[in-house]
This record gives C-alpha cells, structure tokens and sequence, in this order.
C-alpha cells in the first residue's frame, strides 16, 4: 500500500465532503456533517504518513485506495 503526506490526505479529504473544525499544534481534526467520526490529520511538511496511520484515517473516513486515485 501506498501512502501520502498529511497535507495531500487533508485536501483528498476536504474533496470527500470532511471538513476542516479545528488546528491543535500540526494536527488538523476534520469532521463531516451527521458523523460523530473525527479524524486527526497529522501535518508534518511533504513527510508521508506511517502506512498504519494511513490504513486507519482511510478506515475511519470510510474511503479506500480506489477513492484516492478519483
């Protein structure tokens, strides 16, 4: 599996309908209207995400590999 930067996961998700509620230190928390999910998006410069962090962030927005290549 391949992964990505915080920054390029954070606009992948702002284009899935998540938005941006708050900035606490480098991570960024996106929440979607009518979920109660939050996600943490570490920001750490063009540093790719560990592959386990990756997985899970996909998991909790409820996106797959196949939604980051759209």
């Amino acid at each position: 599996m391949k992964t990505m930067s915080g920054k390029k996961l954070a606009r992948t998700l702002e284009g899935h309908g998540w938005s941006l509620l708050r900035i606490s230190g480098s991570h960024h928390i996106y929440g979607k209207p009518g979920s109660s999910v939050r996600l943490s998006v570490p920001i750490h410069g063009d540093r790719p995400l560990k592959v386990g962090l990756f997985q899970h962030l996909l998991k909790m927005a409820g996106l797959s590999e196949a939604d980051l290549e759209t």
